[in-house]
């Protein structure tokens, strides 16, 4: 709903930003499509292959298409809670971003609001600061140096809170003076930027666990405030009750047992819809 993936006919359509060898940013055209044999299929328009190899690694890992699930599959498909979803849908990931720095950003303006309004807000972010590429027709969510660069009275304007809008030029700034390494595949460093990012007012838990889950592919990090999860452990919890919520740690401890893979555990669980009859899960 942010507008960045356009799909036509049946090809997803994405703008990304890569660095040439003289540090300019050069716009790479990536363009998706699944065959009806199940196959994912990746090509790049780019000035340069290197550049379009690097999107499509990028393009490839938002994606999840290289996530071996197999450990996963092999424990959990016949899981009491979640195992008829596996079974049914094999092929789910979590949705990702290519890029972790938008996925840090879209989480801080999707702070306890409607998805709706959040989006909204991304798309006027897009329309008034992101990369254009003309002859693609196709924009990319601003980088963090073009945050790091925008007074918080503008993002204002566009309907994103006082307090969200210093956040995120703050974490915008920590990530363009390379004091957080969002891009590392290493998982120290990563949990290093969390902490980082974790002393700016208005950073919390639940928006570095987006970060991990959808911009670093961290399977095994929950985003426990998510009000999906907060209402359907209350409901198990509870033994059905509809208007039932758990706090965020017992939504942590529901989905513990999952280990390396609770994030992907979750977002199972969102589709289960309800409570199962004889599921026994412990919190």
């Amino acid at each position: 709903m942010d507008g960045l993936s356009p799909i036509r006919g049946s090809v997803l359509h994405r703008l990304l930003h890569e660095l040439d060898d003289h540090g300019a940013e050069r716009p790479v055209h990536v363009r998706v499509a699944q065959l009806s044999t199940g196959v994912v299929v990746i090509g790049a328009r780019a000035p340069h292959a290197e550049l379009a190899e690097r999107a499509i690694t990028r393009m490839r890992r938002g994606l999840g298409v290289d996530l071996d699930l197999r450990g996963f599959h092999d424990e959990f498909r016949n899981d009491p809670l979640i195992g008829a979803a596996v079974r049914s849908n094999p092929a789910l990931r979590p949705a990702g971003r290519p890029d972790p720095f938008e996925a840090l950003a879209w989480a801080i303006t999707e702070q306890l609001i409607e998805y709706d309004r959040a989006a909204a807000i991304q798309r006027r972010i897009v329309a008034s600061l992101g990369r254009h590429d003309s002859d693609a027709g196709l924009r990319n969510s601003p980088s963090a140096e073009i945050f790091a660069g925008v007074a918080p009275a503008r993002l204002e304007s566009f309907d994103l809170s006082a307090g969200r809008s210093v956040t995120l030029v703050r974490a915008a700034r920590e990530v363009a003076a390379g004091r957080v390494q969002l891009d590392s595949t290493d998982p120290e460093v990563q949990e290093a930027g969390w902490r980082r990012l974790r002393t700016i007012p208005g950073i919390g838990t639940w928006t570095l666990e987006i970060l991990a889950l959808t911009g670093q592919g961290r399977l095994d990090q929950v985003p426990a405030g998510d009000l999906g999860l907060i209402k359907f452990v209350g409901r198990m919890l509870s033994g059905g009750d509809p208007w039932a919520r758990a706090d965020e740690q017992q939504v942590r401890n529901f989905f513990a047992r999952f280990g390396r893979w609770q994030g992907l555990a979750a977002s199972y669980a969102l589709r289960v819809g309800g409570p199962i009859k004889n599921a026994m899960i412990a919190a």
